[in-house]
């Protein structure tokens, strides 16, 4: 049971006629008029029991977007519902107006639709609703919480996508669909054309320059159909808040990006999300549409306060592809974690496979080795470059495996990432 504000001012003006005619009667009679407003008014309320709850809702929607979920009440008393009604969305799922008053007539129902404007990617729920039925005067209510579970999948939002058309273009132009051709160690075989000043003169066919009295080079298209592993690490260093956002999420942004890109450029695609077991696997090979799959994979990922099983990686790459492939980890740089697992986990993956170490860099640390006007200040700027200079350290030792490092702030490492993709694959060493 839950009172109104109208009973307590209702109170105070039974207060008048104490002080005006003070005595124990003015206090019984004034008692007994409140507490009869009071059983009526609850007599007169329709149990919040016999309001039956449905739910409608999207199964998903992407970080950044607005949706409406809309619970129907159905009022099976006899009785016309006056009701409170609050739908209890965790606060990350954005409620504008979780909380209104509805009227349903007896034996009839009424919608509520509750705008979401989620802040926080994964699965954001509705646990149940709290119903309080007024009676005709509004001074007392029925309360009650009545367990109506709902979740609402939010997606990534994919900001990088943007950079998709541009990346595209080069990979046409690499694979001679469009007007650019190249010549790269370990690109296939193309065709044949005239040769124009500015060619490589290694990619004359003299042969067919015999034959034509004129002089002829041979054109190149990357290879296709090769193997693109993408390991995206969730272990604890991935919880790392980086301008506002889980090192995670950027993560996630940069291998939905490359994977997209790699699909289109012919290549097999395989991501794995792990710290000490897959969280989630997306192959391009299987069927439906890649993006979608790894979008939905991806979406309720949460980073794990665990370390990073290092060790294990190799074997997860192995039960992907026996054969050569570009394995691209996106990680951290971080001193302790990198000379614990990664650097290890790099010299053996490199033997075999193209790798790619992708790293999100706080922008945070450039900005504090600069600024030095107070002691403290001063003190920052120091701990900032000794992280940097440490990070430059195990990037050297990274690249001296015969690895990339592509290390850069969240709204740069997509799109890096990208272009390196695009550099190894015009270089033909994928």
């Amino acid at each position: 049971m839950a009172i109104s504000g109208r009973f307590f001012l209702l109170a105070l003006l039974a207060v008048v006629p104490v002080i005006a005619v003070p005595g124990p009667t003015s206090w019984l009679l004034a008692l007994g008029v409140l507490l009869l407003v009071l059983v009526v008014d609850l007599s007169l309320a329709p149990s919040p029991r016999r309001v039956s709850l449905r739910r409608d809702l999207l199964a998903s929607v992407r970080l950044g977007e607005s949706t409406t979920a809309q619970l129907l009440l159905v009022n099976d008393s006899s009785r016309p519902l006056r009701a409170q009604v609050k739908d209890g969305w965790q606060p990350s799922a954005g409620a504008v107006n979780p909380l209104q008053r509805l009227r349903v007539p007896a034996q009839e129902r009424a919608a509520m639709r509750v705008s979401l404007v989620p802040v926080r990617r994964g699965d954001l729920g509705s646990a149940h609703v709290t119903i309080r039925s007024y009676g005709p005067l509004g001074m007392a209510a029925w309360h009650k919480t009545v367990t109506a579970p709902g979740t609402l999948r939010v997606l990534p939002p994919f900001h990088a996508k943007r950079h998709l058309p541009s990346r595209l273009r080069k990979l046409r132009e690499l694979d001679g669909r469009a007007a650019v051709q190249i010549r790269g160690a370990g690109t296939e075989f193309d065709s044949l054309r005239d040769y124009v000043r500015g060619d490589d003169v290694r990619s004359i066919d003299w042969r067919a320059t015999a034959r034509r009295r004129e002089v002829v080079v041979r054109t190149w298209r990357p290879e296709r159909d090769r193997r693109v592993v993408i390991i995206l690490d969730t272990s604890r260093t991935s919880a790392a808040r980086i301008d506002d956002e889980p090192a995670l999420d950027t993560g996630i942004e940069a291998a939905l990006l490359l994977a997209v890109l790699a699909e289109r450029g012919g290549d097999r695609v395989s991501l794995i999300a792990y710290d000490r077991r897959v969280r989630t696997r997306v192959s391009s090979t299987g069927k439906g549409n890649m993006l979608n799959a790894m979008v939905e994979g991806l979406a309720p990922l949460e980073p794990e306060l665990i370390e990073l099983d290092a060790q294990a990686i190799p074997g997860q790459v192995r039960a992907v592809t026996a054969h050569r492939a570009l394995v691209v980890l996106v990680t951290s740089l971080d001193a302790g974690a990198a000379e614990e697992g990664l650097l290890p986990l790099v010299a053996q993956l490199a033997r075999k496979h193209v790798v790619v170490i992708a790293s999100v860099r706080d922008p945070a640390l450039d900005a504090a080795r600069l600024e030095r006007s107070s002691t403290t200040l001063a003190y920052r700027a120091a701990a900032a470059e000794h992280a940097l200079n440490r990070r430059a350290a195990i990037t050297a030792v990274v690249k001296s495996y015969g690895a990339e490092v592509v290390d850069a702030p969240p709204h740069q490492l997509p799109p890096e990432l990208a272009d390196t993709y695009i550099r190894l694959k015009a270089a033909g060493r994928l």
